[in-house]
């Protein structure tokens, strides 16, 4: 069986509409079995909704962490579009730490974490309501500080420790509960990172224990990661945040704490290029993004020990410095995020 660019079919396993396209040089026909690389020609998702249809802008969602003296349980959010401070969303099922999170339009996961020792478990809300956060399954191994990388089908977890570094890849289908699945392996084992998306790669980079390393896979298939390029600083404890074209990295720390932010264009291979800086060098922070902006939330400085309720945001379109978005309600670091608006959606 041959399937040329603009076929279409409904998944059954995710129940959603898909056309199949091929890359800009795609010659011919693909057989069933070569599908799974954009020059081989891919299914994506024909999406129907929007995050203004459902919110009124993309929303962002931010999970657990640590204050300056416990670890939480809150669940808060805000309008990425607007500016301003974090609204209160619900609770998580427990007061986690080092959680990663994926979404879709419509569901936010955070999967692993510490509490205090590390974790499996995965969780879920719906972004466009508020609410405490439901089990959806459990990770393959219990892991904390994982990178969490999204389309609008698939949730992949990446990397983090137990405690020993970890390469494990597995993914979840977002729209089914049910515990995640193999698919694959880092190429470079690494924990204290996040990750970012296009709707058909998923990228991480950096992390421990202290490496410049951009690594990638294709969330639309199965397989171990690639490299892609180096970051322009090595560090652990950075965030990643993305719309469709663009990735940004921020801040980190090793051994020096860093106000760092740099870029990739995601549907090429290279090292990143210097976006711009941070409000205030801090690591162990979260992000998260809608098709213009990306979000730099919380973080951590060692000396003094402080953690920070700093939002700063960026336009994707334009490298620059980044600007005071408003407060979260409660200082936190080590925690994970996601919205209805990345650029995996």
């Amino acid at each position: 069986m041959s399937i040329k660019p603009g076929a279409l079919r409904f998944n059954t396993d995710s129940m959603k509409l898909e056309i199949f396209r091929g890359s800009a040089n795609y010659e011919g026909t693909a057989s069933m079995a070569g599908i799974g690389t954009l020059a081989a020609g891919q299914w994506e998702e024909i999406v129907a909704t929007s995050p203004e249809a459902q919110t009124g802008g993309a929303r962002g969602v931010m999970f657990g962490g640590v204050n300056n003296s416990a670890v939480v349980n809150q669940i808060e959010y805000i309008n990425i579009d607007s500016t301003g401070n974090s609204i209160d969303f619900g609770t998580i099922s427990a007061t986690t730490s080092s959680s990663s999170a994926v979404s879709s339009r419509e569901r936010g996961l955070y999967g692993g974490g510490q509490v205090p020792t590390t974790v499996n478990t995965i969780e879920f809300i719906t972004i466009s309501s508020t609410g405490n956060a439901i089990n959806f399954g459990d990770l393959s191994q219990t892991r904390r500080y994982s990178a969490g990388m999204s389309n609008q089908t698939r949730g992949v977890f990446a990397g983090g420790d137990t405690p020993s570094i970890s390469t494990t890849i597995d993914y979840v289908t977002i729209a089914q509960t049910g515990d995640a699945i193999d698919f694959g392996d880092l190429s470079t084992g690494s924990t204290t990172f996040q990750g970012l998306s296009s709707s058909t790669r998923g990228i991480c980079a950096g992390g421990d224990p202290g490496i410049n390393t951009i690594q990638f896979i294709t969330i639309s298939t199965l397989g171990n990661s690639a490299d892609f390029g180096d970051l322009t600083q090595a560090r652990r404890g950075n965030t990643a945040c993305s719309n469709s074209t663009r990735g940004i990295f921020s801040g980190g720390y090793t051994p020096a704490l860093y106000d760092i932010i740099d870029y990739v264009e995601i549907a090429t291979l290279g090292n990143a290029v210097d976006f711009g800086n941070l409000t205030q060098s801090r690591w162990l922070l979260a992000s998260c993004a809608s098709s213009t902006r990306g979000v730099i939330l919380g973080g951590y400085t060692p000396s003094p020990a402080t953690a920070y309720n700093i939002m700063d945001y960026v336009q994707f379109a334009n490298t620059g410095n980044a600007i005071d978005f408003g407060d979260i309600d409660t200082v936190r670091r080590s925690f994970s995020a996601c919205s209805n608006g990345h650029g995996g959606l």
